[in-house]
């Protein structure tokens, strides 16, 4: 790759590669499109800066799991997210979170900071049902009985 000249010193080859390989002006590894750099983070923070998930492992879990897109590609937790990226999140009740990044977050901040970093395009949630669950018994009523136990059953759907 570098060759010798007549003062005994170096010169680079051209296209500005070192001799170690890695390109010029920059760290090895730093120019991927899924890496971070200026003006991104990673994804699995990202979505954990901005209070989406518990935890920074739950969102790389989500990551690995494939439940989350960014601008409709399933992403690895180190792919880098801009301003203008989408995000979606598949949450465990089969809800999907779709946000646009509006600012990139490092560290994880508070709920109303957190709100003015995204756009939340995500559909409403379903309505929760209004019927009283089944099955509650009132305090005091001792344990129930086996006709008791598969009327219960019976209304919560379970067969047996």
């Amino acid at each position: 790759m570098a060759s010798q000249t007549s003062g005994g010193g170096t010169v680079r080859a051209a296209g500005g590669a070192s001799a170690g390989g890695a390109p010029a002006g920059g760290a090895a590894g730093n120019t991927g499109a899924g890496n971070t750099g200026e003006g991104s983070v990673r994804v699995d923070s990202w979505i954990w800066s901005v209070r989406l998930v518990k935890t920074r492992s739950m969102g790389a879990a989500a990551c690995k799991g494939g439940h989350v897109r960014v601008n409709g590609v399933r992403v690895k937790p180190a792919h880098g997210v801009r301003v203008g990226d989408e995000v979606r999140l598949r949450e465990a009740g089969g809800r999907e979170r779709i946000v646009i990044v509006k600012r990139v977050l490092r560290k994880r901040v508070g709920a109303p900071v957190a709100v003015e970093a995204y756009v939340d395009n995500s559909p409403p949630p379903p309505p929760r049902e209004a019927v009283a669950p089944a099955g509650i018994r009132d305090r005091g009523m001792g344990r129930p009985t086996k006709r008791d136990r598969r009327e219960m059953e019976r209304l919560r759907g379970m067969e047996g």
